[in-house]
């Protein structure tokens, strides 16, 4: 099995290991090039340049382009928990732990490129002769419980529901990142973020 060239095989390193590292290795590589160019244009031998490893060796770990595909969406996904987990902090007040999230995944869109890719990966969604996760979903269930913390504290403008606000929030703030990508490739992004804070999350602050 080839291994990137950039990092030098380790006789003394288990072969578990190795081959778990190789794959993160590829994995990262393809959601470089998926964030970049989007799913269409990439092909496997892509992914081994960019990866500086043989196609043979991107085989072994993954089969064909939608095996890497889903594996990124499931990786985007798996990463939340721990981000969320360190946003929601010790925050005094609920409507506090809530803007803090946002802000912790604003950033994650910002910086995290398997983040990115996952995300544009699911918009282009209908491309990928694959199985993906079901997107949003779990996004309006978490941000329609930190809203409800939000109005049993008495920090919700009367008359917001929580399951509306958080759909409203989740719809505005995945639209602002993919505008953020398409035109200035996240470049705005904070920009953005301000502005929806502002006007959207501040206007349901009771």
């Amino acid at each position: 099995m080839a291994t990137p060239r950039s990092e030098p095989k380790h006789r003394s390193e288990p072969k578990q290991e190795r081959a778990r590292r190789t794959k993160v290795h590829i994995l990262r590589s393809a959601a470089e090039l998926f964030a970049e160019r989007g799913y269409a244009t990439v092909t496997l031998q892509d992914v081994a340049e960019r990866a500086e490893m043989t196609k043979g060796a991107v085989y072994f770990h993954y089969t064909n382009k939608e095996a890497l595909a889903v594996a990124v969406v499931q990786e985007h996904y798996a990463r939340w928990p721990e981000i969320l987990k360190g946003a929601e902090g010790t925050h005094e007040q609920p409507f506090d732990t809530l803007t803090a999230v946002l802000e912790t995944v604003t950033k994650a869109f910002a910086k995290d490129i398997v983040v990115q890719a996952g995300a544009r990966l699911q918009i282009e969604r209908a491309l990928i002769d694959a199985e993906l996760p079901e997107p949003y979903v779990g996004w309006e269930e978490y941000l329609t419980r930190l809203i409800a913390e939000a109005r049993d504290a008495g920090q919700l403008r009367a008359g917001v529901e929580p399951r509306a606000a958080a759909r409203v929030l989740v719809s505005a703030f995945f639209g602002m990142q993919h505008i953020s990508d398409v035109l200035s490739r996240r470049k705005d992004l904070d920009e953005r973020y301000e502005e929806l804070r502002t006007v959207l999350l501040e206007g349901l602050r009771g």
